[in-house]
């Protein structure tokens, strides 16, 4: 008799399903707030410069953010693989809340950009730590709709934080920009602690500490010197300069580390690829540009054009729709065609095109044409984000394939920032003097002047009304100018998407998570868990198109697809019962029938009482199967499957080739039934088919 196995629980082993639900949830929630908060504050930016002063250093209070969360993303995820992550995943929540407290009681520019640096810090971990805390509590079958529920949070946020941005300015205060993340954070805290149990499974790494701190430097140093030369100090004043060596020196020293570490934070090898480099390069620009415009936006709808910050939020939607829209067609284009080099290609051009319509706005511009101009930026930046994390994926060998994807995010987040700081400098340097310009020989009201005008937006209302258009006008160009600076920048890309070489697309290279596109700090994930997530997802689409019609094929069998699947169950189960199976997977019971007559026909099965058990002919036909399954995925993964390849990928097929067949989730059916099988409750820590 067939030993009884005990079916894994659903969606992990030793987790129920309502603990699993209730722990995902918890992670979605720390995952909301990390992602906001790279969106919410846009709109209440104007507000926050207007009560704290500072509008020179506005730039800082989006880059202090980008900053700390891009340095600390590839920490988190190694501190995690040796510490565990439960741990780290809560002390992430309480420097984040910590830091948002802090932001919220802020009295000056200084200490809100501070405060933004510890959230970030804080964000960093809870992005790259919830996406991997689903990798220990789901196994690999499952990952792919629960870790698509973090990309819909990413997508959802986007959208959702200019809203809750200017909702909270116009209603409450700025400061609930940072208090609201509080209440949420606390109750995430609270249910990991409770729910979340996750297997310890360390593994020890040689953390480059060094080298991290080394490229923080790097990017805050030149960063810095961007955003304050011309504004707080002239550019060839000592500061400026000094900052200019230093992030020269400390970029040398960074090249000199890297070379040594035993796992260096981004291997110097992969800019060896023309195809990595180039695409570093053009994700660099792509974030200038999009961080740089979305911290700028929001202003001038609010001052120029004189819209409240909700509405400001409101009108920011077309770009969003834009950017999801090609970011996701984009990204199932290129997977069903394998073609790809048009879209880095017509996304920078787009973009660039974009920034030129940008560049027209004015106090007059019609909210239909703003709309249209959003919308076409947008779409540029979704073609071109969600391709080139796909390229690298293609371009590299396994073992760089994690650290090749964070690189990839890694350098839109460094163009985030010296975008939006050079943005920045741009806008403060000519704002002042226009401002000057167009006030030059009028009689002020009492307590304002020029200087305080460019400080506080709200003083243009108590303007007169001729000065006030003159001040609108100073501010509006000073705002679309930066997109026109921004344009030759965009241009280099486009030039340079021309070189990318389009080489023949892995099978098991997928369009990427939206995480991983709207994501502005690089999440980490090894290649081992790279890997997972492109199979699983693409064994489940294989299931619903008739996978055991083909692995029955490859395996030489007749056997109908129902046959093929219920041979498979009994391998994995133990046993079935032909009745109860139908009635909790709805697949039809005639569906059943012909299957179990035909194995019982071949002599692949018998009965004891109401069970079926498979013979040792079954038993051959099931691991014929099974091999036939495993080849199937071994064949996606194309050259990363030599004979030299590494341990886990090998693990990594045979347990997905466990998950994947039999699973409920597939569609065994003959010519007639075309009845789907959904997920069901049989698979319980009890044998899932036996007759109670």
């Amino acid at each position: 008799m067939a030993q009884h196995t005990s079916a894994p629980a659903v969606p992990g082993e030793g987790h129920s399903q309502r603990t699993v639900l209730v722990a995902i949830g918890a992670l979605l929630l720390g995952m909301l707030i990390a992602a906001l908060d790279q969106t919410i504050v846009a709109t209440a930016l104007p507000t926050i410069v207007s009560d704290l002063g500072g509008l020179d250093h506005l730039s800082w209070v989006v880059t202090a953010y980008l900053l700390a969360s891009t340095a600390a993303t590839p920490l988190w995820g190694k501190l995690g693989d040796q510490y565990g992550r439960k741990r780290l995943f809560q002390t992430a929540i309480v420097i984040f809340l910590i830091g948002s407290v802090l932001c919220g009681i802020a009295q000056n520019m200084g200490q809100l950009i501070a405060f933004r640096a510890i959230q970030g810090l804080g964000g960093g971990g809870l992005i790259v730590l919830s996406m991997a805390i689903v990798g220990d509590i789901v196994p690999p079958r499952e990952r792919g709709k629960y870790q698509g529920l973090f990309g819909a949070v990413f997508g959802g946020t986007s959208v959702l934080g200019p809203l809750l941005g200017g909702l909270f300015v116009d209603h409450l205060s700025w400061r609930w920009v940072f208090y609201i993340n509080v209440p949420i954070g606390v109750i995430a805290l609270a249910v990991i602690a409770t729910v979340l149990h996750i297997p310890a499974h360390r593994t020890p790494h040689r953390i480059d500490y060094l080298g991290t701190a080394l490229i923080a430097g790097v990017a805050a140093c030149f960063v810095l010197m961007t955003s304050l030369g011309g504004v707080s100090y002239p550019w060839d004043s000592w500061q400026i300069v000094g900052f200019g060596v230093l992030g020269v020196v400390l970029l040398a020293a960074f090249v000199l580390v890297e070379r040594r570490a035993a796992e260096p934070v981004l291997p110097l090898h992969l800019f060896t690829l023309r195809t990595f480099t180039l695409t570093a390069v053009i994700g660099f620009v792509i974030g200038f540009a999009m961080f740089g415009s979305m911290t700028y936006l929001p202003t001038f709808l609010q001052v120029v054009q004189g819209v409240s910050p909700t509405m400001s939020g409101v009108h920011m939607l077309p770009m969003v729709l834009g950017m999801l829209l090609s970011s996701t067609g984009s990204g199932q284009i290129v997977s069903r065609t394998g073609r790809y080099k048009i879209f880095p290609i017509a996304g920078t051009g787009v973009v660039a095109v974009g920034l030129l319509l940008l560049h027209q706005l004015d106090p007059s511009s019609s909210v239909a044409v703003m709309s249209a101009y959003f919308f076409v930026f947008g779409f540029g930046l979704g073609l071109v984000m969600q391709v080139l994390v796909l390229i690298v994926q293609n371009a590299v060998a396994y073992q760089d394939l994690g650290v090749a994807t964070s690189g990839a995010t890694f350098f839109r987040s460094i163009g985030a920032s010296f975008g939006v700081s050079i943005f920045g400098t741009i806008f403060a340097n000519k704002l002042g003097p226009r401002i000057a310009d167009a006030l030059a020989g009028q009689q002020l009201p009492p307590g304002i002047d020029p200087s305080r005008i460019a400080e506080d937006p709200r003083t243009v209302a108590r303007l007169p009304a001729d000065q006030a258009t003159g001040v609108l006008n100073a501010y509006s160009i000073s705002i679309t100018d930066v997109f026109l600076y921004a344009v030759p920048v965009v241009l280099v890309a486009f030039v340079l998407a021309w070189f990318l070489r389009e080489e023949p697309l892995r099978g098991s290279v997928t369009a990427p998570e939206t995480s991983e596109v709207l994501s502005s700090n690089p999440v980490e994930r090894s290649s081992h868990d790279e890997c997972a997530r492109a199979l699983s997802k693409l064994g489940s689409l294989e299931g619903r198109k008739h996978i055991y019609e083909k692995i029955t094929a490859r395996a030489g069998l007749d056997l109908k697809p129902a046959a093929s699947w219920l041979v498979l169950r009994i391998h994995r189960y133990g046993s079935v019962e032909p009745g109860l199976l139908a009635e909790r997977s709805k697949v039809p019971l005639g569906v059943i029938s012909e299957g179990v007559r035909q194995i019982e026909e071949r002599h692949l099965a018998v009965r004891e009482g109401l069970m079926l058990l498979l013979t040792d002919s079954g038993r051959e036909t099931a691991g014929r199967l099974s091999a036939a399954r495993q080849e199937s995925l071994a064949e996606m993964l194309g050259d990363w499957w030599t004979k030299d390849r590494p341990t886990d990928l090998t693990e990594l097929v045979k347990e997905l080739t466990a998950e994947l067949c039999g699973s409920d989730a597939e569609e065994p059916h003959n010519g007639d039934a075309r009845t789907p099988m959904p997920h069901t409750p049989a698979r319980t820590p009890r044998p899932p088919d036996h007759a109670k």
